[in-house]
């Protein structure tokens, strides 16, 4: 069964070439199509050098594969987005274009700071059908084998998401799919099935949330946790998400809170307010935490209120204790 895969790319030029190389060192018969969202540093450069020239050999958490032929690696798709609507669209462009080849019955979206060992195509390829929306085990790839999600869940008061097995062990069992409420959008598999009847994801969001919302959209077909794949991710490379180590960048802040109302008011309209006291609360925790920047962008988010160009430039981490 051929897998269908759709990467969206902004400003991805450091961490797109060992995702391409891990992917498509795999045997697992593919067809991949990137989508790059108008970066603006050397993403498409770099891809365009990689598919003739490859790459150098490079560290990865587990045993490394011969890297792509120069064939496979000319054999990735590529669509240039004029402009970056956000994830979303990205991922839908990708969609439109592989839903045309009827032999495709899944579909792959996978974040460009990710890893991939070689079984875990195959692994997703030949998992049981007759689901919605797939999982697989999100690992860091620093720290290695600490789990980063297996599937999420959402607190309905607050439109709080949390990760299912945050920080345990990578040996330990899959959580039975019905404790979830999504899956994580960084390495998630749509069946046809699903993409015929609910539709292309939800692109109003931007940032954050349109895998939480597109899951509610599911009707009866289940949700789904792959055995035996694992994705190794740079959590928070591109808009600075939290990680074990460090706060999430004010960037990752205003999208993430402005998300979450938005969902809160699609879905659960009757917990909106006990939505918008835990953003206050959130807020008020970063500022007594030396995270002024992080409070000031949430509160934007929480009034409505457009990101300001201080916000825009925030998208690095800083680390938990850190005091402004």
């Amino acid at each position: 069964m051929t897998l269908g895969v759709v990467i969206v790319t902004y400003n991805a030029a450091d961490v797109i070439v060992p995702c391409l190389d891990t992917l498509l060192a795999s045997p697992q018969p593919m067809r991949v199509v990137l989508v790059d969202n108008a970066s603006t540093d050397a993403t498409r450069r770099v891809i365009d050098t990689w598919r003739t020239a490859g790459t150098v050999p490079m560290a990865l958490p587990f045993a490394p594969s011969t890297p792509p032929s120069e064939k496979r690696r000319g054999s990735v798709e590529q669509i240039l987005a004029p402009s970056n609507d956000g994830f979303a669209a990205g991922v839908n462009l990708g969609l439109k274009h592989l839903l045309a080849d009827q032999t495709l019955d899944r579909f792959w979206i996978l974040n460009p700071d990710t890893m991939i060992p070689p079984e875990t195509p195959t692994a997703i390829a030949t998992a049981p059908g007759g689901f919605a929306l797939m999982g697989s085990r999100l690992v860091y790839a620093d720290p290695p084998h600490r789990i980063q999600i297996d599937a999420g869940t959402v607190n309905k008061w607050t439109g709080v998401t949390g990760n299912l097995n945050l920080g345990a062990n990578a040996n330990v069992a899959l959580p039975h799919p019905q404790k979830a409420d999504f899956i994580s959008g960084a390495s998630m598999v749509a069946s046809r099935a699903f993409v015929e009847n609910a539709g292309l994801m939800p692109e109003e969001y931007f940032l954050y949330y349109e895998e939480v919302d597109w899951a509610q959209r599911r009707g009866p077909l289940p949700l789904h946790l792959c055995e035996n794949a694992i994705v190794y991710h740079r959590a928070g490379s591109a808009i600075g998400s939290p990680t074990l180590d460090s706060a999430p960048s004010a960037f990752s802040v205003y999208y993430k809170h402005r998300a979450r109302m938005m969902y809160l008011r699609r879905y659960h309209p009757w917990a909106f307010p006990t939505g918008y006291l835990y953003g206050l609360a959130k807020a008020a925790q970063f500022a007594l935490t030396g995270h002024r920047p992080q409070a000031k962008a949430l509160l934007n988010a929480l009034h409505g209120r457009r990101r300001s160009a201080d916000i825009a430039a925030q998208r690095s981490h800083e680390p938990l204790e850190s005091r402004a």
